[in-house]
């Protein structure tokens, strides 16, 4: 576990030289690693390749240029294309429209400032341990995000009994009162490990919390697409509505607000998507986001609302053989409809299937609803809102993926996977029949 240290150094002489040549030897040289070992970094940091992502930056500021009144064909040049053409094809390749498109649907084009994730070398995780009294030199070890393909740079595990995260404040210190308040009712939680002068995190200029590990691990791809695809999607159903009746229990300990899933996504995401459905032709008819407001209007709400997990992906609910064992996670935890727990699980993964996958997916979403159906017994407009939840989850992803140029792929995976969704809507909205 060895970062660059002076990456954001290497990404802002990126930005000052745009117009010039640059090549990963001498990025490489400037971050002080071997070129195979810097350009393998630099993807699994900013998940990209680092042509891909001078490429995507040249193409941004060259379209920003465009936008605001500059001669095409003299930008392109500036910016090291040989042919308008050259820059054309990288666009389509890039954006799945012509330039012209583009801003004819967004009218500007505003270049994003790079989002930098923290790293931390292994000297500075082992430094930082030094607060707690547990066995040095423990291993350490990245916990990777997207399907192992890229560090998650804020979760580490610490041999085989703990978990260090850093983060967001507010989050973090969240996650330890739900996780305490939850313990009280004896339901399995990561627990912080208490610091050498008694303290539940260390607060340098980042705000750092070792906890104890839960029993348990992430259930493997293979066993969730696996011939008993329909019984874990019961497990996953059942543990998240005896979750949700824990976390029912504790809500007015934590005192969080309420968050407007349907206005959210009829003020922000939904009008992305439509633009994003011009731009990559999607293909979806316009009757479905106009079904979407006026059905989903009604049904919203009189759908129970609640603390909530927020972000139950399978990769935060640990299973103990073939039962749950816990949940981990509550960075994100707010009050909402119960139904994103429900649907946000099917959709996480969905997430990380394969083409044939696919085909498999509708059964686990089956044994997930009828779980939970069973455990905490789902109303009747929650039945018939699970499909409209899901588009929402789905739209949401595809705006904020979109918006990040390190989640481009993960845009591009969740357009897909609403595609899809919508094309199941009539089998999704029969599966609680």
């Amino acid at each position: 576990m060895q970062y660059p240290k002076n990456l954001k150094t290497v990404l802002e002489y990126i930005e000052r030289n745009l117009k010039t040549d640059i090549t990963a030897e001498e990025l490489a040289r400037m971050a002080n690693y071997s070129t195979f070992h810097f350009c393998r970094l630099f993807s699994s940091i900013m998940g990209s390749s680092v042509s891909g992502y001078i490429l995507k930056r040249r193409l941004d500021h060259a379209l920003s240029e465009i936008a605001c009144g500059r001669k095409a064909m003299d930008v392109v040049l500036e910016y090291g294309f040989d042919t308008y053409a050259g820059f054309y094809k990288a666009f389509v390749r890039m954006y799945g429209c012509s330039p012209k498109k583009y801003l004819r649907i967004y009218k500007e084009h505003k270049v994003n400032k790079t989002e930098v994730v923290s790293v931390y070398s292994e000297k500075d995780i082992r430094s930082i341990l030094e607060h707690w009294d547990i066995e040095k030199n423990l291993p350490v070890k990245d916990i990777y995000i997207m399907d192992g393909a890229k560090v998650s740079g804020n979760v580490w595990t610490v041999g085989n009994d703990y978990i260090l995260k850093t983060g967001k404040r507010e989050a973090l210190i969240k996650n330890l009162r739900i996780a305490k308040e939850l313990h009280k009712l004896g339901f399995s939680s990561s627990l912080p490990v208490l610091t050498k002068d008694g303290k539940e995190y260390v607060d340098n200029e980042e705000i750092f919390v070792l906890t104890h590990g839960i029993k348990g691990s992430p259930l493997p791809k293979s066993e969730r697409f696996g011939e008993n695809r329909y019984a874990f999607g019961l497990e996953y159903g059942k543990s998240i509505a005896k979750l949700h009746k824990a976390l029912k229990a504790v809500q007015k300990e934590v005192s969080l607000d309420e968050t407007d899933l349907y206005r959210h996504v009829t003020n922000w995401a939904l009008p992305n998507v439509k633009k994003q459905n011009i731009q990559w032709s999607m293909g979806i008819d316009e009757s479905f986001f106009d079904d979407y407001v006026n059905r989903f209007g009604v049904l919203f709400e009189k759908l129970p609302k609640q603390l909530i997990h927020r972000d139950p992906n399978p990769g935060n609910i640990l299973f103990d053989k073939d039962r749950v064992s816990g949940f981990i996670d509550f960075d994100l935890s707010e009050i909402n409809i119960r139904l994103w727990d429900v649907c946000y699980c099917a959709t996480g993964i969905l997430s990380e299937g394969s083409d044939e996958a696919y085909e498999k997916w509708p059964e686990i979403l089956k044994g997930i609803l009828h779980g939970y159906d069973q455990e905490g017994k789902l109303t009747k407009e929650e039945k018939q809102s699970v499909f409209y939840v899901i588009c929402s989850i789905q739209m949401i992803c595809v705006a904020y993926f979109e918006s990040k140029d390190i989640y481009k792929e993960l845009a591009k995976t969740n357009r897909k996977m609403l595609m899809y969704i919508i094309n199941k809507k009539d089998e999704i909205s029969s599966m609680l029949n």
